[in-house]
């Protein structure tokens, strides 16, 4: 079994591409993935897109935070006759969105589940991409893919997580995640 942990960042905002209706156009900066198989990271820059879409078609299941609404869309014009929404996902956002009738954040989740936060956004990220600093990018990258594997094992092992309430309650929510 592979599963296969992933999250990307952009090059773009969504100001820069007309809009979130266009999350086609704006672009890889960075994927990076986490592998049960390997127990490590890998990270892949745009011209990598085409062996890091081949990692996840390869993967027993894909495991991220909003897989199906942004990282997928984003990853489309790489490879347009990918059927994205047909490889093994498990989006959690999408998950939750189900049992909630509503969208949480990440970060909402981690600082309520493991007391962790994201260390930046992507806003920050697509500075540090235009900066250069693709060091920065990765890192960052790599620590969200970290958090969501951590949350993901947290909803595994006790069948529930937390996440904060825009009022700033911790709440609970049952999941399946086994």
């Amino acid at each position: 079994m592979n599963y296969v942990f992933f999250d990307l960042e952009t090059q773009n905002l969504f100001q820069d591409v007309g809009g979130r209706e266009n999350i086609e156009k704006l672009r890889v900066a960075c994927g990076v993935t986490w592998s049960i198989q390997t127990n490590d990271f890998s990270v892949y820059w745009e011209k990598d897109v085409p062996a890091l879409i081949e990692e996840l078609k390869s993967a027993t299941k894909v495991i991220g935070f909003n897989l199906r609404g942004f990282d997928y869309r984003v990853l489309q014009p790489y490879a347009p006759e990918t059927r994205f929404a047909s490889l093994p996902t498990l989006d959690l956002l999408f998950d939750l969105h189900k049992i909630l009738g509503f969208c949480i954040s990440l970060d909402s989740v981690a600082s309520a589940s493991l007391g962790l936060t994201k260390t930046a956004d992507g806003v920050q990220s697509v500075e540090w991409f235009r900066a250069g600093e693709f060091d920065k990018v990765a890192e960052y990258c790599k620590a969200d893919v970290d958090i969501t594997r951590r949350v993901y094992e947290f909803g595994r092992d006790h069948g529930h997580i937390f996440y904060k309430s825009k009022l700033g309650s911790k709440l609970k929510v049952d999941v399946k995640w086994k």
